[in-house]
């Protein structure tokens, strides 16, 4: 059933009806800065403000001390070759020193390549050497993930001792040649440290003393060449070829688009923001971190990754006024035994993402948590991330059941297979235009192309309905995606790796739902002929090939997949047949309602 039409006034008096799938989020102010400039001018009017507080590593930082360690950073960075336009690489857990990494390579025109801290040896393979990274900041290890023995693994020429083969490796051909290995703190607060400074990869208490060799007055130089339309970030996003495709944002993508979540949160410079969600992904970098810092308030670092009890304890002893998530994230906070006796009452709102959030969720987080003015937020990484917004003026039934309407400078249509427009309430792919709109992927522009249009509508393969006040209602996925607990997932990325495998014939990857994590990984496989494997041995060997949230929860060895009669396998069949014999038809139910 299409909806009725808005109405609009416009200058002159005559109202208009909008009969098409088409808004536009009204804009009275985008920041014309690089996100350097921006910080400094913050600390002209505000430096002995709070800008970072780091529970389980203990430090604090004002925001005077935050733009000084950039700047001693961004010092290092030149004096180790690091020119405009190099990419620097993070592969870390969330601390303090990963935001230090951004803002110094923001201030010297580096681009920051963001790495997945669950990636295994193959994808941080793939992205090193497809991004071209020269420099490395890591963390020594992450939960079960050793990262040093891996790129002793990946680079052992950059671990050598001997002056003799450390001279021969600056020859050797490949970008990386330099690791920096950062402080780290587990989740139990114990140290990581590493001492072991090689030729080629250095502790960061070394690598900082380089910035003696570099001048205040050359960085300022290097900082006046920065604009803020170049390039900053690539962020790593699957892609449906199989392999990760690098999503290249600018300054201007991310400062703004952090602004724009700040206003639809409402936040301030009284805000003390926590954030679980991880910095190499946009939920935590760009709609946190950089959203807190945007309006001069204080992020609070509850740990290195998500875990309820650190996070229950940031909120009560750092009085903090919002937390973001995925609807994950807040179902295990309610859910935890000690929940009840942790005071979350000076919490005022923050923002859920990265999944369908059921509207008794929703109610939870307001009532339960004291979270009344938690929004939505909706968008994908080629966006930076914020496509739409609800805000902290929409009704709970609205934030509960839409994603919101078009953020300030953003323009926001539907569309059918054919590219043509549709009229409200009906179901079309989403589409938009605007200042968040990325640069392209990285060294790719066949893909770039395929995805934004020759005028400019980035095509985002996510299906919805607008209704006729502009809001916008998910129905589904054009693209073939599965979104776990957050994190975007790629079938045919999977299923790539998996064909690697000697007994494996054939693999399909697809999501069924689940009523905690929003979509679960499902496996069809056929094994060669005369071959036999279980399902243990084949997704052990997976787990030492992809990251942990990519491995498939559930696995059926199977004969034949359904087909067409033009050949084509059918998703969709497996994908019923599956909900069926798992008895998952009350999640799917949540998961289109």
């Amino acid at each position: 059933m299409v909806a009725t039409t808005e109405t609009k006034a416009f200058d002159g008096g005559l109202n208009f009806q909008q009969p098409l799938s088409y808004d536009f989020g009204i804009c009275t102010e985008l920041l014309g800065f690089t996100l350097a400039e921006h910080l400094d001018l913050i600390c002209q009017q505000q430096p002995e403000h709070e800008a970072i507080v780091s529970c389980l590593e203990n430090k604090r930082l004002t925001y005077a001390q935050f733009k000084a360690e950039s700047e001693v950073l961004a010092r290092a960075m030149m004096a180790q070759g690091i020119e405009q336009g190099d990419r620097v690489g993070i592969w870390s857990a969330n601390n303090w020193r990963w935001l230090t990494v951004l803002y110094a390579a923001a201030r010297i025109g580096a681009i920051l390549v963001n790495i997945n801290p669950a990636y295994r040896s193959g994808e941080l393979d793939y992205v090193l050497s497809q991004a071209g990274v020269k420099l490395l900041f890591a963390i020594p290890a992450n939960r079960s993930s050793n990262y040093l023995e891996m790129l002793e693994e990946l680079a052992p020429h950059l671990f050598a001792t001997s002056d003799a083969v450390a001279t021969k490796a600056q020859s050797l051909p490949g970008a990386l040649k330099n690791i920096v290995v950062m402080p780290a703190v587990t989740i139990d607060g114990q140290q990581q440290t590493f001492g072991d400074d090689k030729r080629f990869v250095h502790g960061w208490d070394k690598f900082i003393s380089l910035a003696e060799l570099t001048s205040s007055n050359q960085l300022q130089q290097r900082q006046n060449l920065v604009q803020f339309d170049h390039a900053v970030n690539i962020q790593y996003t699957s892609g449906t070829t199989g392999f990760p495709k690098g999503v290249t944002l600018s300054h201007h993508n991310l400062l703004n688009n952090g602004l724009f979540a700040a206003r639809a949160m409402a936040l301030n410079t009284t805000s003390r923001f926590c954030v679980p969600m991880p910095f190499y992904h946009c939920g935590g970098m760009v709609s946190s971190a950089l959203a807190t810092f945007s309006v001069g308030g204080t992020l609070v670092l509850p740990g290195p990754y998500f875990e309820e009890l650190t996070v229950m304890k940031a909120v009560q002893a750092e009085r903090c006024t919002h937390l973001s998530g995925v609807p994950t994230m807040f179902i295990a906070q309610l859910e935890h035994s000690q929940f009840t006796s942790f005071d979350y009452s000076s919490l005022q709102g923050g923002f859920l993402a990265g999944a369908p959030c059921p509207v008794q969720l929703m109610r939870r987080v307001a009532s339960e948590m004291h979270v009344a003015d938690v929004v939505i937020l909706y968008g994908l990484t080629e966006v930076s991330p914020l496509m739409t917004a609800t805000t902290i003026h929409d009704s709970l039934e609205t934030r509960a059941t839409t994603v919101g309407r078009a953020i300030p400078g953003v323009e926001v249509k539907l569309v059918d297979d054919s590219g043509k427009i549709l009229p409200r309430g009906a179901q079309g792919e989403i589409c938009c235009r605007g200042h968040g709109i990325m640069l392209g992927y990285w060294q790719d522009p066949e893909a770039t192309t395929n995805c934004i249009d020759a005028a400019g509508w980035l095509h985002s393969g996510d299906l919805g309905v607008m209704n006729a006040q502009g809001y916008l209602h998910i129905t589904g996925r054009k693209k073939d995606m599965i979104i776990r607990g957050g994190e975007n997932i790629y079938p045919r990325e999977i299923e790539e790796v998996l064909h690697a495998h000697q007994a494996v014939a054939q693999a399909q990857v697809f999501g069924v739902p689940d009523r905690r994590l929003g979509e679960e990984v499902a496996l069809w496989v056929t094994v060669k002929s005369g071959v036999e494997i279980s399902e243990a041995e084949l997704l052990g060997w997976l787990r030492e090939q992809v990251a942990h949230f990519k491995v498939p929860r559930y696995v059926r060895f199977v004969s034949e997949f359904p087909m067409t009669v033009t050949g084509k396998i059918q998703k969709f069949a497996m994908r019923d047949k599956m909900i069926e014999d798992l008895g998952l038809q009350s999640d799917a139910a949540i998961e289109t309602a």
